[in-house]
């Protein structure tokens, strides 16, 4: 079995072995927001009603706690997969390093942000 063409060889136009992993992190990404979510959305239809003070008693458990924070982090690396294909296929130059570094600092500071908020609520404070 070859690697390509012979002129693919001597060009260095082969495989590039990384595009199977991305691809697979954004469907397991997409596969766990939508079990997150489906799982969320019906347990929140069971509640008895949706005010601040029963969600926040719902949240305090901890499986809903977890499941939050899961679909938080689960969310935000979905969303970072897919604005870097984004910016690596249409973003060119010096501006291509400054987006990527501005989406990493923007998904990293939501999901923090995202999880100091449900940490709150399940520890009580809010």
């Amino acid at each position: 079995m070859g690697n390509g063409t012979s002129i693919g060889r001597v060009r260095g136009l082969g495989s590039a072995k990384s595009g199977t992993h991305h691809w697979l992190h954004q469907r397991w990404t997409a596969i766990g927001n939508l079990v997150a979510i489906v799982y969320l959305a019906v347990s929140l239809l069971l509640l008895p009603d949706l005010g601040h003070a029963t969600v926040s008693e719902w949240i305090a458990r901890p499986i809903p706690a977890v499941a939050v924070a899961l679909l938080i982090v689960s969310t935000f690396w979905h969303a970072r997969l897919g604005l870097q294909v984004f910016i690596e296929d249409y973003v060119h130059g010096a501006n291509r390093l400054a987006a990527m570094i501005a989406l990493n600092l923007v998904t990293f500071a939501g999901a923090a942000f995202g999880l100091l908020c449900v940490v709150r609520l399940a520890l009580g404070g809010a």
